[in-house]
């Protein structure tokens, strides 16, 4: 039998750990920090309130933009004996509005139950979303440009000839914004973790995550925002010079409209596009953040991206309010079909304007 003084067995190791390892210095490591940029930040948690507040808003500019577009869309298409190539470019925005106006019924249902419509349609919406964000400042930047060629250049004898060019213009930006948006195809339809439901967003491989997002923002940023905006400001710097220097103030008259297109553009992309830069600037490391930016940067880009599908009903309540011949155009075809009165369509055909730089719809 075997001694129980000599077994290699023991009840208590605590003697033999105390030796091999030292504990007292483990003891001591009770206090330590947390880098923050280690941690996984915790998403948005939106309101159901707030969801549904969204997701009237989508459903109220829905309402808004398509009869208004169309209206816009009506008023051109039956004048097109005179139109200029300015009208033409506007038909065009009217069309890419009329698009990202179709998609909003799906943003209002994935706000409140997910995306439930598969990966196909995420792709295809998402193209829809991207083609309108590049069309709509290409239309804007073609405007500028024809309207410094008739006002400052004089061009208004070859108006047959520029609204035949601009009819191939507009083909050169249709194709040029879907080639831009073909990154908008890497949207995918998966299950967020985070969300806890199935999301309708950009999902690269993991180890070319970093360098596809930024690529595609810097053709975002520089293609669909910066450059466009250069030579805009430029051409309507020069235009409104122009004007300034002529006695009449039907030229003045023509440009409210135009400017205020391309301001209500601004406004409502802009704020979307800083946000897009400083986000950008986070996940490249470029500056120094925690949770809490990040949460507030997520937070600017949901609401901003908001403030941007705010732009396909905007137009159209511009031309009514501040654009005179569009408001004479649109009262004397509801003369023809009847819904108005002679004398209505009379008093606002008191002021004609004549030349083509005032014969826009603007």
């Amino acid at each position: 039998m075997t001694d129980p003084n000599t077994s290699h067995f023991r009840d208590d190791f605590s003697e033999f750990y105390s030796e091999e390892f030292n504990y007292s210095d483990l003891h001591n490591l009770t206090d330590f920090n947390v880098d923050e940029k280690t941690l996984l930040c915790h998403p948005i948690i939106i309101a159901d309130a707030l969801h549904i507040s969204f997701c009237i808003f989508y459903v109220i500019v829905f309402l808004m933009a398509i009869p208004g577009n169309l209206v816009v869309g009506y008023v051109i298409g039956s004048n097109r004996r005179t139109l200029s190539a300015s009208d033409v470019y506007l038909f065009n925005l009217m069309l890419a509005d009329s698009l990202l106006a179709l998609i909003l019924p799906f943003s209002a249902v994935s706000v409140l139950h997910g995306w439930v419509f598969g990966d196909v349609a995420c792709k295809l919406v998402s193209l829809v979303k991207e083609v309108n964000f590049y069309t709509n400042i290409l239309f804007l930047v073609c405007i500028s440009v024809d309207r410094y060629m008739v006002i400052v250049r004089a061009m208004e004898a070859q108006k047959a000839q520029r609204r035949f060019c601009s009819g191939v213009v507009c083909g050169v930006v249709w194709v040029l914004g879907c080639f831009l948006s073909l990154p908008s195809l890497y949207n995918k339809a998966f299950y967020s973790t985070m969300a806890e439901q199935t999301v309708c967003a950009e999902r690269f491989e993991a180890d070319k995550a970093d360098e596809w997002r930024l690529a595609t923002r810097i053709l975002r940023h520089l293609l669909g925002f910066a450059l466009p905006l250069v030579v805009m400001l430029t051409c309507y710097s020069v235009t409104v010079a122009r004007l300034l220097r002529t006695r009449g103030f039907q030229k003045q008259r023509a440009m409210k409209v135009i400017v205020a297109v391309v301001v209500a553009f601004l406004l409502c992309w802009t704020p979307f596009h800083v946000a897009t830069i400083v986000d950008t600037l986070l996940r490249v490391k470029a500056v120094q953040f925690n949770c809490s930016t990040r949460t507030s940067v997520d937070a600017a880009m949901f609401a901003t991206e908001n403030l941007g599908l705010l732009h396909c009903c905007v137009n159209p309540v511009l031309y009514a309010f501040v654009g005179e011949k569009f408001r004479r155009r649109f009262l004397q075809l509801l003369y023809r079909r009847g819904v108005l009165e002679r004398s209505l369509v009379s008093r606002s055909n008191r002021s004609p304007l004549t030349s083509e730089a005032t014969s826009s719809f603007l």
